[in-house]
């Protein structure tokens, strides 16, 4: 097993599948060059879990708030369906969380959708706030 930031186009493009379990608006010949455009734009990045198959994605990037300082924000987090409660999203989460205090970072963020109680429920055994309410307008 092993996990680490897809830094190849071969490397995003196995973590396509997985990923549109979460976001199925992309196309697989969009997504490559849609995960390398945001990372141009704001350093997103994928990392991925592989056990013989890419068993968990999670994006995510490093930004500054105000009041927070410096923190590393999980953009989208999906562990395969078939290997959900086998500890594959814990182990991604953690190393997720490492590399945010390798970084520095005062905080992990993160914006679940309302309907995601399983997913909250996750992120609350690992130690996570409900702090905020977040708001979104579609122009």
């Amino acid at each position: 097993m092993e996990i680490k930031i897809a830094s190849s186009d071969l490397e995003i493009s196995e973590c396509y599948i997985l990923f549109s379990q979460l976001r199925p608006q992309y196309e697989h010949d969009e997504f490559v060059s849609k995960v390398k455009g945001l990372h141009r734009q704001n350093g997103y990045q994928l990392v991925y879990l592989k056990d013989k198959q890419v068993k968990s994605v999670a994006g995510m990037r490093i930004s500054n708030w105000l009041h927070t300082g410096k923190y590393l924000e999980i953009d989208d987090l999906v562990t395969c369906l078939d290997s959900r409660s086998k500890g594959y999203g814990s182990k991604i989460f953690d190393w997720l969380s490492d590399y945010a205090k390798e970084k520095s970072c005062n905080q992990i963020r993160l914006v679940s959708g309302v309907t995601r109680e399983r997913a909250h429920n996750f992120y609350l055994a690992k130690g996570m706030n409900y702090e905020a309410k977040y708001f979104s307008l579609n122009l």
